[in-house]
């Protein structure tokens, strides 16, 4: 059974519709990147496949469940299934460790040594007593995936999870997300090419809201790539 698909799926604010008729599927234990320009929709496609926003139309199929459908208390417990690491990832108040604890906290799940795990699996060992509004960019970035990763995730959403990090710590995520797609699903929307030949299965390429381009990803990158690098000529199509 396919572990997760989108049917038709839309969203639209008002007259401006973000996302249309996006239908694609994801099987268990597969990274799936998204690539597009700035604005393209991603984005909203990640967040509409975490529940934070409704589709205007079309449905979210998680392990079968069309979870799109589901009253808000069964919603909140797909959701937990699920975990999101945004572009710009908003630290709580307090140390690094609380950071990472807060959700194993609030599930009545909390474990010192999943979280000194999740420290290590990051690159911030030395970082737990840390004031978590104190760190760099790349810092809250990390904090933020360890935050994810310690509530082990059966489907895990990156949006840009490498745009903020120094290359060697971008080099040590990528290292990370290959390890995780072994027993973790992976859906990432990223601008770096390299990273997507790197990492992912297959390759999803949104243009103005739709999906123009879906496949492995050496054929994918390559249409791009032969057509127009900022995919801005309205021919890509694949």
């Amino acid at each position: 059974m396919t572990f997760l698909e989108t049917r038709e799926l839309g969203k639209a604010y008002g007259q401006a519709q973000i996302l249309k008729d996006i239908s694609l599927s994801v099987e268990r234990g597969d990274v799936l990147a998204l690539i597009g320009p700035t604005g393209s929709g991603k984005t909203t496609l990640l967040r509409l496949i975490n529940l934070l926003d409704e589709p205007s139309e079309g449905s979210v199929i998680f392990d079968g469940v069309n979870i799109t459908a589901l009253p808000e208390k069964e919603k909140i417990r797909a959701r937990r299934r699920m975990a999101m690491v945004f572009q710009k990832p908003v630290m709580f108040k307090g140390s690094v460790r609380e950071n990472i604890s807060f959700g194993l906290n609030v599930r009545k799940m909390g474990d010192p040594r999943k979280v000194d795990e999740s420290l290590r699996a990051v690159g911030l060992d030395s970082f737990g007593s840390r004031i978590a509004s104190t760190l760099s960019g790349g810092e809250m970035q990390r904090t933020a995936l360890a935050r994810a990763l310690v509530l082990e995730p059966e489907l895990l959403l990156l949006d840009e999870p490498t745009a903020n990090l120094d290359p060697k710590s971008a080099a040590s995520i990528d290292r990370l997300i290959h390890d995780l797609s072994r027993k973790t699903t992976v859906i990432m929307a990223t601008h770096n090419m390299q990273q997507c030949h790197r990492l992912a299965d297959r390759v999803a390429v949104i243009r103005e809201g739709r999906l123009t381009g879906l496949g492995r990803p050496e054929e994918v990158l390559a249409a791009v790539m032969k057509q127009d690098e900022s995919f801005s000529l309205p021919s890509v199509t694949w």
